[in-house]
């Protein structure tokens, strides 16, 4: 057997920035979706390979192309999962959560997603989605929620300039007279196209709309368009939506060949778009839509639901281009300076104990210079400094430095802890005020 321990092509390593990036996004992006209801979910990494031949279908380029899919040692085919709103909505049938929760179940989740695809910019085999799932929704305003939640997941983290690509696929009636329009449409032109398209033509012409060969582009252009064959409800709901958005101040496009990857789709689908001028294009940076059949074709009740993905790595590469942080690196509250091993020592335990109550602490595990120490602790942007010496280990006391505001002083063991909360609570209400100060002068057209 080679021996080959190089990183396998397509995947990445994740450190440094990039790590802090990837916390500050799901951060953001989680405490964005608890602000609108929903509640984490994780689902395994490893699925049945009939989960997503069922439900993303096998006219798709994912399930007949890109899966991770081998034999486990009970001849059992197991599939990577390659996206994740499948594994969601089979945990949903099999745990029977639309039995014990109120409707809409609402779910986040973060996790690894795996496809055979071209690694470029911004794309890799191994990759990460951010997404959500309304499971048992009813109504438009539930899609624009969605919608709206994935636009403002994106602005949350600075990414403001953002287009909404977005087409509506309709119900059963409307999307079956568009299929026969397409494959009347495409029957005198399917032979000289790719035979990725050929087999679409087959399984599901809707399929063809997503082609990206070139020489296939121009023929796809002139295919009729899916909004004229749309039901009177279908099109007043899609307009609704439209407008809705506009009138929210989004930047939307109406793009009657978005249709997806995935087979699932029904009714309105959707996808985020930089539109950063002074940044490469990576693509979609996240979709999503309405699907009505899905959780019912995996066992469960006849239930609608809506979702979006964002692509981590996507996002990570768009701020990378921009040279923007997600936010900035979590500065250190608390910077502890031992000048002795024993002070060291003794550091360690009050490091823990702070720690332990929710405050960000950095030590020193070896003896250094004051100016040394000093420079790192700026360096972290640490608020306050603890200074343990020889004469505080032989007096049993700190002494506490509030590096914003310059002011020292020596404080006992029992007064330590009361001291450093007190201070690190001013120091944030300082910081808030600050912030809303900046946002006040923005708005009212000041420079921050």
């Amino acid at each position: 057997m080679e021996k080959n321990i190089n990183i396998v092509k397509g995947t990445h390593d994740i450190y440094g920035d990039d790590m802090a990036n990837y916390r500050s996004l799901y951060e953001c992006f989680s405490n964005l979706a608890e602000r609108y209801g929903f509640e984490e979910i994780l689902t395994p990494t490893i699925e049945h390979t009939s989960l997503f031949a069922r439900s993303v279908g096998e006219g798709s380029d994912i399930v007949s192309k890109e899966m991770y899919t081998f034999m486990d040692k009970s001849d059992r085919s197991i599939t990577l999962r390659p996206e994740l709103t499948a594994g969601v909505l089979r945990a949903v049938v099999t745990n029977k959560m639309t039995a014990q929760r109120e409707l809409p179940l609402r779910l986040y989740y973060l996790g690894q997603c795996f496809r055979y695809e071209r690694p470029q910019a911004g794309r890799y085999r191994e990759f990460h989605q951010f997404g959500v799932e309304a499971v048992g929704v009813r109504f438009i305003t539930e899609d624009l929620e969605v919608i709206s939640l994935a636009k403002k997941c994106l602005e949350l983290v600075g990414l403001d300039k953002v287009k909404i690509k977005i087409n509506y696929l309709g119900g059963e009636e409307s999307r079956a007279a568009y299929r026969n329009a397409l494959k009347d449409f495409f029957k005198d032109h399917i032979e000289n196209m790719c035979e990725d398209c050929k087999h679409r033509y087959e399984v599901n012409p809707l399929r063809i709309l997503d082609c990206k060969v070139p020489d296939d582009r121009p023929i796809i252009e002139g295919a009729p368009k899916i909004l004229n064959y749309l039901s009177a409800e279908d099109k007043e709901k899609f307009d609704f939506m439209v407008e809705a958005l506009k009138t929210l101040h989004y930047d939307v496009e109406v793009d009657q060949t978005l249709v997806r990857g995935l087979d699932y789709y029904t009714g309105v689908v959707f996808e985020l778009h930089s539109a950063f001028e002074e940044a490469p294009d990576f693509g979609a940076l996240g979709g999503g839509g309405h699907y009505a059949k899905l959780l019912s074709e995996l066992g469960g009740p006849e239930l609608e639901g809506s979702g979006f993905s964002i692509g981590m790595e996507r996002v990570i590469s768009l701020l990378a281009a921009l040279n923007r942080r997600v936010d900035p690196k979590e500065t250190v509250d608390v910077f502890a300076i031992g000048m002795t091993e024993e002070a060291i020592d003794q550091n360690f335990f009050l490091a823990e104990a702070l720690r332990s109550m929710g405050v960000r602490v950095q030590m020193n595990h070896e003896v250094k210079s004051m100016k040394s120490l000093m420079k790192l602790a700026n360096k972290l942007e640490s608020k306050l400094l603890v200074i343990l010496g020889e004469d505080e280990l032989q007096n049993k006391t700190y002494t506490l430095k509030d590096l914003t505001t310059g002011e020292q002083k020596t404080l006992e063991y029992v007064d330590f802890f009361n001291e450093v909360f007190t201070r690190l609570v001013k120091i944030r209400e300082q910081q808030n005020q600050v912030s809303d100060d900046e946002e006040d002068n923005n708005e009212d057209g000041g420079v921050a």
